[in-house]
């Protein structure tokens, strides 16, 4: 498959990707703030559905809170290779936190991708210096993966424009400042050509958020439908041209499914590291269940599956980096692949600790919940699929 998608991209970098030192030093600064800092308030912040508070400013205050922001508007410049990782470690801790620095991305990645100077100028600072948050609004009540159906319209009013309609399941909704949002501006127009995309401010007259959302998981991030009745906002809004919406926000999902890939890859990775302390210490029938043969065989599967969606992840990191004609593909198949193995190793968890593993007093049960949203957003497993099986018949 891989010699396949190399051959088909004329791409003979067979050097995909190589964490450096330097990486090695951001997993290990992120690790010891997610478990001092983040980790002790998961379950709180699940139980009680309350935004982690504690996890944003201790993001803040280590600027890992938007880490892809470039240097030049007050980020810390990180590659995508970095960003995942950041990502990776705090879900591992608490998958809620772990979507302050995906959600940021994926908010301000159409801006970085498409917008003006002005706009960049005037709206990555504040992300990268923890003064807002940057949301993403595409999908609606009636068009999740055919984003393409969208009703909500922009119409131009002399040199602003005017926003009608909602948008559904958007994520940190309420706590962000700033968000990306998706619109029909010419109704009449080829369908998918028809779309544009704008920055809408939280004060914005005219828009407001539905009640949030009860959730399987992710309690502690909140999830709201975005309105929007007669919302006036200045023209200059507009990121790229008219009719590049779609194209923009495509462009941004291919960079960032990877970031859920990486997310999906952290949750697995604290529900396989409970799980291996709990059958060290338990025991039945005389001794540890860790020394049964059957107990190893789960976890070897476990940590296999593991260690392979996690280096589809940072090679797919790599390409987002470099954005290689083959990161559609990529992007697909590491968020395809790590949300499946999440739910996987998540069940199998809370499998290893048997009864333990059902009760609120064990995270897994948590993570479990947690793994599945992933197997969902960013476009469903499904849609990943299609992706992949386009690209290789194409």
């Amino acid at each position: 498959m891989l010699y396949t998608l190399h051959r088909m991209t004329g791409n003979s970098d067979f050097d995909l990707f190589r964490t450096t030192d330097e990486h090695e030093e951001i997993r290990a600064a992120i690790r010891e703030i997610a478990d001092e800092q983040i980790a002790p308030h998961a379950a709180e912040v699940d139980q009680n559905s309350e935004f982690p508070q504690q996890a944003y400013d201790a993001l803040r205050a280590a600027d890992f809170h938007a880490p892809h922001i470039p240097e030049q508007y007050d980020g810390v410049g990180a590659d995508a290779l970095a960003t995942c990782i950041v990502i990776e470690e705090v879900a591992r801790a608490c998958a809620s936190s772990s979507l302050i620095p995906a959600v940021n991305k994926l908010g301000s990645m159409p801006v970085i991708l498409g917008a003006s100077e002005e706009l960049k100028a005037k709206y990555l600072p504040p992300i990268a210096r923890g003064e807002a948050m940057f949301s993403y609004g595409l999908s609606e009540r009636e068009a999740g993966s055919d984003t393409a159906s969208m009703k909500c319209r922009a119409t131009p009013d002399g040199d602003d424009w005017i926003l009608h309609g909602q948008k559904s399941w958007i994520t940190n909704a309420g706590e962000s400042q700033f968000y990306t949002v998706l619109a029909v501006t010419d109704p009449d127009g080829r369908r998918g050509a028809n779309v544009s995309a704008f920055v809408v401010e939280k004060g914005d007259e005219g828009f407001g958020f539905g009640e949030k959302e009860r959730k399987l998981g992710i309690k502690g991030s909140p999830t709201r439908e975005l309105h929007f009745d007669n919302c006036r906002i200045p023209g200059d809004r507009i990121i790229g041209q008219p009719g590049e919406g779609l194209k923009i926000a495509l462009r941004t999902l291919d960079h960032t499914r990877v970031t859920i890939g990486a997310q999906a890859v952290g949750i697995a990775q604290g529900a396989l590291e409970n799980a291996i302390a709990f059958v060290k210490d338990r025991q039945q029938f005389g001794k540890h269940i860790a020394d049964f043969q059957a107990i190893q065989f789960m976890l070897a599967d476990m940590a296999m599956q593991l260690e392979a969606a996690r280096q589809l992840v940072y090679v797919a990191a790599s390409k987002s980096e470099r954005a290689d004609d083959d990161l559609s593909f990529f992007g697909a198949a590491a968020k395809c692949f790590a949300s499946d193995v999440a739910m996987k190793v998540t069940v199998d968890a809370v499998q290893l600790l048997g009864g333990y593993g059902y009760v609120q007093d064990y995270p897994v049960e948590r993570m479990m919940r947690d793994a599945k949203i992933t197997q969902i957003y960013e476009g469903t497993n499904q849609i990943q699929r299609l992706v992949m099986g386009r690209m290789l018949v194409k």
